[in-house]
């Protein structure tokens, strides 16, 4: 099945921005930067880990503050997106591998890998993360 008509038009741009919006939260993560990391998602975003369900900007900027200030403090992620695609306009669906990384190490052990769906979506021209769910890989 090809591409939408829109999806091969815009995808290169988009998968630009996209891939930005990653390396913001990768940032955000290593900085310990709870605020900024969450202004990255929806305000009614949700969040999935395996016992973890965060809902909402306002809570997962508190559990990440918090993290980055206690169990997360000088960790940082790492995502590799895998697929990057445009079912329709403003919305990209994102699969990655995904590994934080902790305070001192050099390269994560394979099993510590994990594969994430991600649900984008982009309002007043900023991509938002509307959707994560991470599962080991």
């Amino acid at each position: 099945m090809s591409p939408e008509p829109h999806q091969a038009a815009i995808e290169p741009a988009e998968e630009r921005a996209v891939r930005a919006l990653f390396e913001a939260t990768s940032a955000a993560w290593s900085d310990g930067d709870g605020g900024t990391f969450a202004g990255r998602y929806a305000p009614d975003a949700t969040v999935i880990l395996p016992g973890v369900h965060l809902r909402g900007r306002d809570g997962i900027r508190s559990a990440m503050g918090a993290a980055f200030e206690g169990s997360l403090k000088g960790f940082r992620r790492v995502h590799a997106p895998e697929g990057i695609r445009f079912p329709v306009p403003d919305v990209a669906l994102v699969i990655t591998r995904s590994v934080t990384v902790f305070a001192g190490e050099e390269e994560p052990p394979a099993d510590r890998w994990e594969l994430a769906t991600w649900t984008l979506i982009r309002r007043d021209e900023e991509w938002l993360v509307e959707a994560y769910h991470s599962s080991p890989a």
